[in-house]
């Protein structure tokens, strides 16, 4: 009996055992229905489960949906968190992640929050970036692309602002179902064209295969094509090389114009310090789990995230409160490791982020330093190496592959759990290359800046906690870090757009 248990624990975990067949449905409504506000009457256990992501006040010991500067550890909540990564902005200076880096809430306030970042331009007419940001913002993309075409992605964010619907249209419902027969569905053009690439039709694809796949419409790395050779502002997956971190870096070392969208070295944005084209990478869960233990192994992102629940006593159905698994572990987790308790299963996953948040740490450390040297190199006045422009050029690669291989960690949201070995080992390769650059922007300089690069990195460059636009209009405010001053001083201006609103 002891084994007969044993093996039906197992394969209810297989991925080789098909899923239950989805209850076949009728809602009278459209194939898309971007509205959240039609599926109450319809759905309405579901939709009581779905207003659950309106809570934006749990934490969980590394992550949450509580809102926070997620630079500051010094103040308490809501403005910053004990476990915080104090060189953001340090590390993203120049581009505008530095003016705001905030702890998302819940998807349901995935328009509300971004309407009120302060990455995007709120002092002037246009907001700097494109309209691309609204495509995992909002269940009207559908729409947006059918009236505006491949125009949309390129359009000034700011443009849309006026019309969006906070709640009825954040991410919802038609983001993952056709709504009249609620069958999952792919609206994501740039998935559904990444997927081609690889050979899938997600149309054709296994039910358990849809339920990771709707996920990976958001929660995965992506990238602008440019005008030239592109869509303008169209996101594209960097996957064709493979979805890793040293798959990534050689795919934007030399993109193909006819298929990528760019020609050359990809840079999303010259670091201010060391003059280093950067990639920003955004939060690669789908690429982290899909070799991991649990994705290896056929689990699915909603087998964790949405776990099935008796909402009202007695119907079964898939939670739609998207959320951490440390927060209803023993349908999330012990379904399948039926022999632990949930203490066991939040000391393990405890554990896991506990090592990789240190290492992550260390990385960001490392690489701070390792633009400071090539800051220090390229300003040093005494005698050079003959090799001098070589080594700073390499110095600078170096940078630019190890800030991806750690922001590949930092940005993806498990803090290493969707993938322990791939997420320690992409720390240890950031942490490697940035020494790398160190030494080679000391030995341009025949090691004269060595002096000024030894001790505590947190002395040697402070990290920067403060920092905005509205402080960026300040030249007092540029004039307190060293590296605040390789900013433009930006002109003084009173907000012109509070959400939805114009003010002037």
């Amino acid at each position: 009996m002891v084994a007969l248990v044993a093996l039906l624990i197992a394969v209810g975990c297989s991925s080789n055992v098909p899923t239950t067949a989805t209850p076949t449905y009728s809602t009278g409504l459209g194939s898309y229905e971007p509205d959240n506000t039609k599926f109450q009457d319809i759905f309405p256990v579901h939709y009581n489960s779905y207003l659950r992501n309106n809570d934006d006040t749990q934490m969980t010991v590394y992550g949450g949906s509580v809102p926070h500067r997620k630079n500051d550890g010094v103040n308490p909540l809501p403005k910053g968190y004990r476990f915080s990564q104090p060189y953001l902005k340090n590390l993203w200076m120049g581009y505008p992640f530095m003016y705001e880096y905030d702890r998302a809430r819940g998807h349901t306030y995935a328009i509300e929050d971004i309407l009120r970042i302060d990455r995007i331009n709120r002092y002037e007419e246009k907001g700097g970036l494109p309209a691309t940001c609204y495509n995992c913002k909002t269940t009207m993309m559908p729409a947006y692309l059918e009236e505006y075409g491949d125009d949309f992605w390129s359009m000034d964010f700011n443009e849309l602002r006026e019309i969006q619907q906070p709640g009825m249209h954040s991410i919802g419902c038609a983001n993952c179902h056709d709504t009249e027969t609620m069958e999952l569905a792919i609206r994501s053009v740039p998935l559904d064209e990444a997927l081609q690439r690889q050979g899938i039709d997600w149309r054709e694809s296994s039910k358990n295969d849809m339920r990771s796949y709707v996920c990976a419409q958001c929660h995965v790395e992506y990238y602008f094509e440019t005008a030239d050779y592109g869509v303008a502002a169209k996101p594209h997956f960097p996957w064709d090389n493979g979805m890793n971190p040293q798959d990534m870096y050689e795919f934007f070392a030399d993109g193909n114009p006819e298929i990528d969208g760019f020609r050359g070295q990809f840079a999303d944005w010259t670091h201010a310090i060391s003059q280093t084209p950067m990639i920003k990478i955004q939060h690669p869960e789908f690429e982290m789990w899909h070799d991991g233990p649990h994705g290896a192994a056929g689990v699915t992102c909603a087998d964790c995230h949405m776990p099935y629940v008796r909402e009202d006593g007695k119907k079964k159905i898939s939670s739609h409160h998207w959320t951490s698994p440390l927060k209803t572990i023993e349908v999330s987790c012990l379904q399948c490791h039926g022999d632990k308790d949930t203490g066991w299963a939040r000391d393990r996953v405890v554990y896991t982020q506990e090592k990789t948040w240190d290492q992550l740490l260390i990385a960001q450390e490392v690489s701070v330093r390792a633009h400071e040297a090539v800051r220090l190199a390229s300003e040093y006045e005494g005698e050079r190496h003959a090799d001098y422009d070589q080594l700073l050029a390499e110095a600078r690669e170096l940078i630019r592959k190890a800030q991806l291989f750690w922001d590949y960690v930092s940005a993806e949201n498990s803090v290493g759990f969707h993938n322990p070995m791939k997420a320690l080992e992409t720390l240890a390769i950031s942490q490697q290359d940035s020494a790398r650059a160190v030494e080679l922007a000391k030995r341009a300089t025949n090691y004269g800046i060595a002096p000024q690069l030894e001790g505590d990195i947190y002395e040697i460059v402070p990290p920067i906690l403060e920092h905005s636009r509205k402080l960026q209009q300040s030249q007092e405010h540029l004039n307190s870090h060293t590296w605040l001053q390789y900013l433009p001083l930006l002109p003084e201006r009173e907000l012109m757009w509070d959400g939805t609103e114009r003010l002037r």
